[in-house]
């Protein structure tokens, strides 16, 4: 497997973000479209893999100690449950960089970066973050709308619909997802957005690293599934989860906590703005400042 050295990783960052700058307004949404579907694919199979997983509620001192208590069938816990959604959750970004897809949170340090390195202007940045966070939003909603009308109901000969138990989980993930409330919410919400991307963006990082298929899918796996393990926050894959469980509730008359005002003010608006954070400031700034020098000699 060849691996790029850090300065060439950094360069070719740059590189990228300049050709995602350039690409017309309308391509930019169509391959924001596809991203945002390929990240709801993941946020999908991760609803789906980590229904029904129970675990008992344990003290802390229990925690601390590392104590699992019994459950039917064996032994679970909550970071068990994390773990399946991490686990298989990096299915999307995988997809969405072998195929050359656009997602926002990528972008937001490749095309600061481009900046950086390419001197190109800060409204090319903002050009692309727009349209492909409008495509992103876009695919994610429809792979919600497949998802909240397909697999988490059933529907009977009246056409009616009755929730499945992955609906049902889908529902509660909206709902947890839009609990951050009033500005210690915000904060929380933002510092999530911030951590998520970093390794979003160091997930992206190791993908340039390698040259083959497999290089790029352990590089981009292990960042991604410490990320939503962790329970951080990624602006793109909620724009799938609150969507899927409000549709579901609606489809079957099922009490859910959030709405599509929620959606933005409660989680998108702080996470999307930490996730810009976490991407251009700890990802892109950091390694352009600390390789300008190596970056200039290559040129």
């Amino acid at each position: 497997m060849v691996f790029h050295p850090p300065v060439a990783i950094t360069a070719k960052a740059g590189d990228a973000g300049k050709y995602k700058c350039g690409l017309p307004a309308w391509n930019m949404i169509l391959r924001g479209f596809m991203s945002g579907a390929y990240i709801a694919m993941g946020g999908a199979l991760a609803t789906v893999c980590s229904t029904g997983i129970t675990y008992a509620a344990l003290t802390p001192a229990q925690i601390a100690a590392n104590v699992t208590a019994p459950i039917a069938g064996g032994f679970a816990s909550a970071g068990m449950t994390q773990l399946i959604l991490g686990a298989v959750f990096p299915v999307g970004l995988i997809i969405t960089v072998l195929t050359g897809a656009e997602l926002f949170t990528g972008d937001a340090m490749l095309a600061p970066m481009a900046a950086f390195i390419h001197k190109i202007s800060w409204a090319d940045v903002l050009k692309l973050w727009v349209f492909v966070y409008i495509g992103n939003f876009i695919g994610s909603v429809v792979w919600a709308y497949i998802m909240a009308n397909g697999p988490f109901v059933t529907w009977n000969a009246a056409g009616t619909a009755t929730i499945t138990a992955f609906g049902t989980r889908a529902i509660a993930i909206a709902g947890a997802k839009t609990g951050y409330v009033g500005m210690m919410g915000f904060y929380s919400a933002f510092l999530k957005g911030i951590g998520c991307n970093w390794l979003v963006n160091l997930a992206i990082l190791l993908g340039i690293c390698a040259d083959d298929a497999a290089g790029k899918f352990f590089g981009i796996w292990f960042p991604i599934m410490a990320f939503v393990s962790s329970g951080l926050e990624h602006s793109i894959a909620n724009m799938y989860f609150i969507p899927a469980g409000i549709m579901t509730a609606g489809l079957t008359g099922t009490a859910i906590s959030t709405d599509w005002i929620s959606m933005w003010m409660q989680n998108l608006i702080p996470v999307t703005i930490g996730n810009i954070v976490g991407g251009m400031f700890f990802v892109g700034v950091i390694y352009w400042v600390a390789f300008r020098k190596e970056i200039a000699a290559l040129k």
